[in-house]
């Protein structure tokens, strides 16, 4: 629903005086998205990597051809969550959504660290990266470890307050 609203606020404004603009990208914001979704996540502390040549490339004269997903086969190396930290080993195939809104598309970099909230899904799991952040953390800190922590062990899990 929001991405449609998106796409079509794009459609109707001129690229050259729009900027995008997004909520800070905010560890607990994301912990409370997947937490409510009706999809089933894991978090994931690991390396990430995949093929970069496959992100999207925006041609700004043809920038409506950009699709709005682009899936990149990928591998996540590292520790799920659980109770007891990231413990849980965790070395599998999995598929990188690199959405676009409009002429902004979301960019990763190969053999980065992530903290990463894999969609379950039929097929495996996946990581949606968006231009504003999405369920991708890169090089995340040690606090933001500790935060996403607390978040599943039940504790204080507010998103930083928007300015």
């Amino acid at each position: 629903m929001i991405r449609a609203l998106v796409l079509a606020l794009l459609a109707g404004l001129g690229a050259p005086t729009f900027a995008l603009s997004c909520l800070p990208h905010d560890i607990a914001r994301s912990y409370d998205e997947a937490a409510r979704a009706e999809e089933a996540y894991i978090v994931v502390h690991g390396v990430l990597e995949f093929d970069a040549s496959a992100l999207p490339k925006v041609d700004m004269s043809r920038q409506h051809e950009v699709p709005p997903d682009t899936l990149i086969p990928a591998r996540m190396t590292g520790k799920a969550l659980s109770h007891d930290g990231f413990v849980m080993d965790f070395d599998r195939a999995i598929t990188l959504n690199a959405q676009c809104f409009g002429p902004w598309c979301a960019g990763a970099v190969p053999g980065t660290e992530y903290l990463a909230f894999l969609e379950r899904r039929a097929d495996g799991y996946r990581l949606t990266i968006n231009p504003c952040g999405g369920f991708g953390f890169p090089e995340p800190s040690p606090e933001t470890l500790e935060r996403v922590q607390e978040c599943f062990d039940g504790g204080p899990c507010d998103p930083a307050p928007l300015r």
